[in-house]
């Protein structure tokens, strides 16, 4: 199964503000990805009619594992070499590996919009935090956050068993925007990164709290 890019745009050279042509919004992600928020960038699979792209029969995660033979495009990559390694790979999804740059607390999405708007109006700091098609709220935490989660909660006398909140370490993948997920839509920011929150995700400890009671009240 075969999969292409969408229809290319124009897109500005993230460093020297010079115009290239020919892109797809993936790879302008991609670019903007490794070279302003220094994280890394794996190309990754993509579903349609429950099939996945990697053409393996039975696989257990269509359009949401990266692409085994695929590689890291690295942070702090040029354009040319973003994009140059992008191109090998049309239709990829853009992933993220988890555990390097940032870790990821995971909820359902209806508990994280609310639990974003209490944390704007607390004036806490806070990282990218995206929306999945399939219903869960990603946020960006400080890398290491995820082993720490169970010890965080039983601290703050919340049995992590019985929230639905869960932490995302080094080994996993989250895609990222604009691709899609699965099949079921892409995947989008509920809010973008910025140059402090990308660069330097908060402590965990730090949400974790509001994220649990929110997470406890929506289970209710």
């Amino acid at each position: 199964m075969g999969f292409t890019i969408g229809s290319s745009r124009t897109m500005r050279d993230i460093r020297t503000g010079t115009r290239r042509r020919g892109r797809s919004s993936e790879c302008t992600a991609v670019a903007e990805y490794t070279g302003l928020w220094g994280w890394d960038v794996v190309p990754g699979a993509r579903a349609a009619a429950g099939a996945c792209s990697c053409g393996r029969t039975g696989c257990t995660a269509p359009g949401a594992h990266p692409l085994d033979f695929a590689p890291t495009i690295r942070a702090g990559a040029t354009l040319d070499e973003a994009t140059g390694t992008w191109a090998g790979f049309p239709g990829a999804a853009v992933m993220l590996p988890v555990g390097r740059a940032f870790d990821v607390i995971e909820v359902a999405e209806a508990a994280g919009r609310r639990a974003l708007v209490r944390l704007e109006r607390m004036g806490l700091p806070l990282g990218p935090v995206a929306a999945t098609p399939d219903g869960r709220a990603h946020f960006f935490v400080s890398p290491g956050s995820a082993a720490e989660l169970p010890r965080l909660l039983y601290r703050m006398g919340w049995d992590d068993a019985s929230l639905d909140l869960h932490g995302l370490g080094r080994g996993t993948f989250v895609t990222a925007p604009p691709s899609d997920r699965g099949g079921l839509g892409p995947v989008r920011w509920l809010r973008a990164p910025a140059l402090d929150s990308a660069t330097n995700p908060p402590q965990a400890r730090l949400l974790l709290g509001t994220l649990a009671y929110v997470a406890h009240r929506s289970r209710g």
